[in-house]
């Protein structure tokens, strides 16, 4: 799902959903040959074009084609588009990235100044981003390669009329849809463009349609916030958790990455041998649990969302690919946990139900108070316990950084902070001013 802009209370906005997995191979795995055969030739010139836009060039979906390529000059600007696309996430995403270890960094040497910091901590360090690679076909195509046609007399919903590489010839694959996918689809109105990806099993099309949503938030509905973490997948200001990725799941996580180091330790002695042949190191269990942790954080969000009917929600802004720590196994938990899908869910949540979600910045808010507005690492003794060293406030880590987010919301000053060295300036300004005005010396 797709939002597409982010209006106020009574207003209006378009969503586009995805109706995913409608397997075309089987159908009729004939019509699909020209398909195959276009497919590695269209995965290597948007990996050309991916390549092209993350190091030599900016990002342009109007670029003038570079590449020879049997592909026609239609398919060639399709390809241009999404190879755009990718490339401008990448490094948004680096981006993003680079300036909050350049936060770090600061923070780090501030530390380090004060001698407040622990001669344990190394210095955070960058390491540059490898170019994306794309290893599975996905075609995200539009009406001018690509056109849904709706069925009216025969025994399939819809034909899909596929530019091949052969000059002016087109390939028409049928298309049956599932009575799940029928019944979503009624009614509605089908986007024109479409996305093909290939994999183990065949092809599989996704659909998307436009979904007009109101925002039925009164704009006086009092702020809930939203802490995510991994010990409680979701903790609100009324002090409420939800989901966890303890217990179970983490359990499950422990005997699939001991299960990965067996093999690898095998790949290594099998290689040793000169053993051609070697096993694989992936896992199914590793897909399993991965699925198994989404619809835990689906569960936990919707429950939040039930409970909390009437209000407005805040929710921070994750950086998940800069959490790194310095043990390998607590960063095959933290990954495992998958943080980065709730944000996602809590935006899905709130755009289908028509409320108001605005995401705010996170910087220090597990760190901060919120009775004085004093921010430091020392605060948080442990993982779940906030102690203020200056007014003496605690509570769970959890609920005082939940309340800090939802302070966030409306808050100009903060939001108008460039980094968190200016976030930091700002909390302690207030916090002087939170000292002076009761009186503390």
């Amino acid at each position: 799902m797709k939002q597409r802009q982010r209006p106020a209370s009574g207003q209006s906005y378009t969503v586009t959903k995805a109706v995913t997995h409608i397997r075309l191979i089987e159908v009729n795995p004939g019509k699909l040959a020209a398909l195959d055969a276009l497919a590695p030739v269209y995965l290597e010139l948007c990996q050309q074009y991916v390549t092209l836009f993350c190091t030599d060039e900016q990002p342009d979906k109007f670029r003038t084609p570079v590449f020879s390529t049997p592909l026609s000059e239609r398919w060639q600007r399709v390809a241009i588009q999404q190879a755009a696309g990718i490339a401008q996430s990448w490094r948004t995403n680096r981006t993003n990235a680079y300036q909050d270890y350049l936060d770090d960094l600061l923070d780090y040497h501030e530390q380090q100044a004060d001698g407040a910091l622990d001669t344990q901590i190394e210095e955070p360090t960058w390491k540059e981003w490898d170019v994306p690679t794309l290893r599975q076909t996905c075609i995200q195509a539009n009406a001018n390669v690509v056109a849904l046609e709706a069925s009216h007399d025969s025994a399939f919903d819809y034909w899909l009329k596929i530019s091949t590489l052969d000059f002016r010839k087109q390939s028409l694959v049928p298309v049956k849809l599932a009575d799940y996918h029928r019944q979503t689809l009624k009614g509605k109105t089908i986007n024109t463009s479409v996305t093909l990806n290939k994999r183990d099993t065949g092809w599989c099309l996704t659909l998307s349609y436009d979904q007009v949503v109101t925002v039925q938030t009164a704009p006086d509905a009092p702020v809930v916030g939203i802490d995510v973490g991994i010990a409680n997948f979701v903790t609100t200001s009324t002090g409420k958790h939800y989901g966890t990725f303890h217990g179970k799941l983490r359990e499950r996580q422990k005997r699939d990455r001991e299960k990965r180091r067996r093999k690898a330790k095998l790949r290594k002695c099998l290689e040793k041998k000169g053993v051609q042949k070697l096993p694989s190191t992936s896992s199914k269990s590793g897909q399993r649990l991965s699925r198994h942790v989404c619809r835990e954080i689906n569960r936990a969000v919707n429950q939040c969302f039930k409970e909390h009917q009437g209000y407005q929600f805040a929710y921070e802004q994750l950086s998940v690919t800069t959490m790194k720590h310095k043990a390998r196994a607590m960063n095959a938990y933290m990954r495992a946990s998958n943080l980065a899908h709730i944000p996602q869910q809590i935006t899905w949540n709130a755009a289908k139900r028509g409320i108001q979600a605005t995401r705010v910045k996170s910087a220090y808010s597990s760190q901060e108070c919120c009775v004085c507005h004093y921010p430091d690492r020392a605060n948080r003794p442990d993982q779940q316990t906030f102690c203020c060293l200056v007014c003496g406030y605690s509570t769970h880590a959890d609920l005082n950084a939940a309340t800090n987010i939802a302070r966030r919301v409306g808050d100009a000053a903060l939001q108008a902070c460039r980094n968190r060295k200016a976030v930091k300036a700002l909390l302690l300004q207030r916090h002087q001013a939170w000292k002076k005005q009761n009186g503390w010396p």
